[in-house]
């Protein structure tokens, strides 16, 4: 099968240009972007894969190119999503990571009644409290974080929204560092670009992707491990990821992780089931790496012929 140009260079530019930076903020995407369907990738007839999220984007990050998107522009409850932003927002703050925060009974989720391996009285540094909001996103942890802010949570929050509208995030807002609140929204194409954002802080690419650890609670020390199970899948290069649930946000994962060589953005949004994020996430990995293969053949025979 032979191919117009432009068809074969727009596929070639999305899914085999070779990299050689993280291109952290590339991210821009406009309200036109690209729609694939089965029209043009076409390399053999192939569909784009059927995912069972809500809303859904898959962005080249090098590029700026979305690859797939559904519902890309609703705006919806972001759950623990959230906390990539409370992690930017407390590093931004130069706060020193080795202060000790104190688990307060202001930190206790009164209005979901989750729970927490992190009792009241619990004492861990700024350091270690980050890192368990975003690896296991533990809600007390991120709670301590926002209320150990110079003006505690309000100004915190505060700072949450400043920075969502300095990065042109319209469509994003927050009323709290947890993601417990069905207020904290965004839409798809904005968490693209908050995970471009996030993925330039090392530390949040250390904490969001460490499989497991283990912290000193009390006498005894407690394993927390990671809630993206994908993480410890030696098939996936994950440099981010973030998970999220609450019942009106469905089962929420964003990851940037390298696909061939190039950083792809992945956002799904308001899964039904516990395991379909990782599910389509697999749909995906599978779509692009199906799909490069068959295009590296077609392009080879059309050069050869």
């Amino acid at each position: 099968m032979r191919f117009s140009r432009w068809i074969k260079v727009l596929l070639l530019a999305a899914v085999l240009s070779a990299t050689s930076t993280m291109a952290d903020d590339r991210v821009q995407p406009s309200r036109t972007a690209l729609r694939l369907d089965k029209d043009l990738w076409s390399v053999d007839g192939q569909h784009p894969p059927a995912l069972k999220s809500s809303a859904f984007v898959l962005a080249d990050q090098a590029t700026g190119q979305l690859l797939l998107e559904q519902n890309a522009d609703d705006v919806v409850p972001i759950a623990s999503i959230t906390k990539l932003m409370t992690a930017m927002v407390v590093l931004d703050g130069n706060q020193s990571l080795s202060d000790e925060l104190t688990i307060g009974r202001d930190d206790i989720d009164r209005l979901r009644g989750s729970r927490s391996r992190l009792p009241v009285g619990t004492r861990l540094s700024r350091e270690e409290m980050l890192r368990l909001a975003l690896m296991s996103s533990e809600n007390r942890a991120a709670s301590a974080l926002a209320r150990h802010h110079p003006g505690g949570l309000k100004a915190f929050v505060k700072a949450m929204n400043a920075k969502a509208r300095q990065m042109g995030l319209q469509d994003t807002r927050f009323v709290d560092s947890t993601g417990l609140h069905a207020e904290n929204v965004s839409s798809g194409r904005d968490l693209v670009r908050l995970v471009a954002k996030a993925a330039r802080y090392p530390l949040i690419r250390e904490f969001s992707t460490t499989e497991a650890h283990e912290v000193k609670v009390g006498r005894k020390f407690r394993r927390f491990g990671n809630t993206n199970g994908l993480v410890r899948n030696p098939e996936w290069r994950i440099s981010l990821s973030k998970t999220g649930y609450i019942r009106e946000a469905g089962r929420c994962l964003v990851m940037q992780a390298w696909m061939q060589g190039r950083p792809m953005i992945f956002v799904l949004l308001d899964s039904i089931g516990r395991y379909t994020r990782t599910a389509d996430a697999r749909r995906i990995k599978q779509w692009l790496e199906s799909g490069a293969v068959q295009l590296r053949a077609a392009l080879a025979q059309e050069s050869s012929g």
